[in-house]
């Protein structure tokens, strides 16, 4: 097995780098850079451009100098002004002299700071990062805490009309985008039309620091509640289906059958044999759904909720092109995605020790 964790791990190193060139390469055909994002400012400021220039015939430069015509936004600004900018950020130099500097920068962890807001890309993530493992982890437990005894007694029950009418109401829970029930929550529970029993926005009161140590957790809960709820929806149905396609899959196999023959009872049967094998791909699926409820479909549930997590951090330094911001997640989240696929293969083994990937390899 250690030869198999080995073999991934040096995987992971040109699969990472093969990510970050064609994320890069593409950047590289993107209109609308950081350099014309700031000229774009410059342009929309009356006063700016002589604040920075510091000349008094700032006025007769701009009609002199027609810019640079690489930016859209340059008309008028001196060539010297815009070169200095592109040292600044970097843009100087060819396009593959950046990207080694940054991958070798990236090996060190080292990601920088954000063009736009005077931080390093670490200390933004890490201050965004509690909202969405919030949304992530407890997303991933109400689905498998709801979707495993759902799963199981559906498959026990199946045809039955439980099997029926909870089938409908799974199908209607996938087919509701999370973003739309998200709303629903909002009209009904959070004073939109009807109730409001919880809040609106934000993750905790204003006054939370002042709070005991129950309030605190208390207001906590209570906040989170209707984003969770809005974002375990659709991961709910998908773990539901699993979890009775799996049990299905098992008790029709001819150990089950041969265990009933020998007179145990049908819980021992379902708990004592098929239990483990039927919950090996559910149970080693738990990294990958957290990492998908994590990093995917955020940005719609933060916002709609007004939380500051990732994916409203991601969404707007995409826009911005804020670059340091964008690669260094990028790199970060792939890298986690990578380890969260070993994890999940280790899981695979220790649910199930007879599974030997490093055989399968072989």
């Amino acid at each position: 097995m250690g030869a198999y964790i080995l073999r991934r791990l040096l995987l992971m190193i040109p699969t990472l780098i093969g990510i970050m060139l064609i994320n890069f390469t593409l950047t590289q055909f993107v209109p609308g850079g950081p350099i014309e994002q700031i000229l774009a400012r410059i342009e929309g400021e009356g006063d700016v451009f002589s604040n920075i220039s510091g000349s008094g015939d700032a006025g007769m430069q701009q009609q002199q100098t027609g810019g640079d015509e690489r930016y859209l936004g340059a008309r008028g600004l001196p060539p010297e002004f815009i070169a200095e900018l592109e040292k600044q950020f970097g843009f100087d130099k060819p396009a593959p002299e950046r990207f080694l500097r940054m991958m070798a920068d990236y090996l060190r962890f080292d990601f920088g700071e954000s063009y736009f807001r005077s931080i390093s890309v670490v200390e933004l993530v890490i201050e965004k990062m509690p909202v969405s493992i919030t949304l992530g982890l407890w997303s991933t437990l109400l689905a498998y805490l709801i979707s495993i005894p759902l799963g199981i007694r559906k498959a026990v029950r199946d045809g039955s009309k439980f099997d029926t009418w909870t089938s409908g109401a799974i199908i209607v829970a996938y087919a509701i985008p999370g973003f739309l029930f998200a709303v629903l929550l909002i009209v009904l529970f959070a004073g939109g039309s009807y109730w409001r029993i919880f809040p609106l926005r934000g993750l905790t009161s204003d006054n939370w620091e002042s709070l005991s140590l129950i309030g605190k957790v208390t207001d906590y809960f209570w906040h989170i509640t209707l984003p969770v709820i809005a974002s375990t929806i659709s991961s709910f149905a998908t773990l539901t289906l699993l979890t009775k396609n799996s049990f299905l899959d098992e008790i029709n196999k001819q150990y089950v059958l041969t265990a009933k023959a020998k007179g145990l009872t049908e819980s021992r049967v379902l708990y004592g044999h098929v239990f483990r094998n039927a919950m090996l791909i559910v149970i080693a699926g738990f990294p990958g759904l957290f990492l998908a409820v994590l990093f995917g479909g955020g940005l719609l549930i933060e916002t709609i909720f007004s939380l500051d997590g990732l994916g409203r951090l991601g969404y707007e330094a995409a826009v911005a092109r804020d670059y340091p911001v964008v690669f260094g997640t990028l790199y970060v989240f792939g890298l986690l995605g990578l380890v969260i696929g070993l994890v999940s293969d280790l899981m695979y083994v220790f649910v199930d020790p007879r599974i030997d990937f490093e055989k399968r390899a072989g």
